[in-house]
């Protein structure tokens, strides 16, 4: 009787085991695809933001439905985010509990202009990423989801926090 006792105690260890490592993958699952969510809703808001300043009167701010008075420091500045200049290039960024967005440069040739979400969330060496390109004069919004590879900084402090 002692050996069959043994014998079923392994065995509940084993099953309790699997159950909570299953548990683990389907929570940090859910984290990654709410974190895509979040960042796809926040770049759906922030491209919002850049087609009110498209259509917000230059005497209030606003590009007054000219391309010409689009600049990514234009932009920046009418929506809260940083401008920040390394040399000669200039990157227009923010950060929030979802991720870091990052906008292009407008561009005159098809009257775009992007935002790039990154997530925080990894899952097998990946981050989600979100494209959101608005397209002018119409303030037609897109997006494309895909999951990326860690930035390298990024990838740095999740190795970091795992030990």
């Amino acid at each position: 009787m002692g050996t069959q006792q043994i014998l079923l105690i392994v065995l509940s260890v084993i099953i309790v085991g699997a159950a909570i490592a299953v548990g683990i993958t389907m929570f940090n699952n859910q984290s990654y695809n709410s974190n895509k969510t979040a960042i796809a809703a926040d770049a759906q808001n922030f491209a919002t933001q850049v087609v009110q300043y498209y259509k917000t009167p230059a005497s209030q701010g606003g590009a007054n439905r000219d391309p010409e008075n689009m600049t990514a420091e234009k932009i920046a500045a009418f929506i809260g985010w940083q401008a920040t200049t390394e040399g000669e290039t200039t990157t227009v960024s923010t950060t929030n509990e979802n991720g870091t967005f990052t906008l292009g440069d407008w561009d005159n040739t098809d009257s775009t202009v992007t935002i790039t979400g990154i997530g925080k969330e990894e899952k097998g060496g990946k981050v989600p990423q979100i494209v959101t390109t608005i397209t002018f004069p119409d303030g037609e919004i897109t997006a494309t989801a895909s999951d990326v590879t860690a930035p390298a900084e990024e990838q740095e402090e999740i190795d970091n926090i795992k030990g």
